[in-house]
């Protein structure tokens, strides 16, 4: 079966909602581990959850509920732009899987660099000053878990404009494909 561009579209779109909540829930498995307390004194409240299903998966709740629809914003202007200008669909899917790809390893590691950071603030008490942890929310669990949270949305925007480089490859590709074909 062929997808024309623009249903090829809606398929990157939804396809980027579920990676993103896939990481989400993923996420939070690591960030409950460290800090437990910013789930069970903050997210689980933030979200409406209570912790009757367990922390862990409340934890993946939260994360599909406050990932998915990064994964549609971040993906968006990426997805636009390859419909306009990657020349087929075939390239169009491929790069957009590409780009949704470099959004998820680029925000793994900037999650791993904030639980540093956070590690790191924690231990020094340089933010002390600056962070202050919610009534219910230990210190460190909120510095460890929500300097990863940070980060990961920050890398998402970051993403959003990364991932349109796959489509301008696969634009590139799909030109001089489609002019050598024309010539031969």
């Amino acid at each position: 079966m062929r997808l024309g561009k623009f249903p090829t579209f809606f398929l990157l779109l939804f396809l980027a909602a579920g990676m993103a909540s896939l990481f989400g829930a993923l996420h939070n498995q690591l960030s409950v581990s460290v800090g437990p307390s910013y789930f069970t004194g903050l997210k689980f409240a933030q979200f409406g959850l209570d912790d009757t299903a367990g922390l862990r998966v409340g934890a993946a709740q939260v994360g599909i509920l406050a990932s998915w629809w990064m994964g549609v914003i971040v993906g968006l202007p990426a997805f636009v732009y390859g419909l306009v200008t990657v020349p087929t669909a075939r390239s169009y899917l491929a790069a957009g899987i590409g780009g949704i790809g470099l959004v998820l390893v680029l925000a793994t590691f900037a999650a791993l660099a904030g639980l540093v950071g956070g590690i790191l603030a924690e231990a020094t008490g340089v933010l002390d000053g600056y962070v202050t942890a919610p009534a219910g929310v230990e210190r460190a669990d909120f510095l460890r878990a929500g300097f990863m949270h940070d980060a990961s949305y920050v890398a998402g925007g970051l993403g959003a404009i990364l991932a349109i480089w796959p489509m301008r490859r696969a634009r590139a590709i799909d030109t001089a494909r489609l002019t050598q074909a024309r010539v031969a």
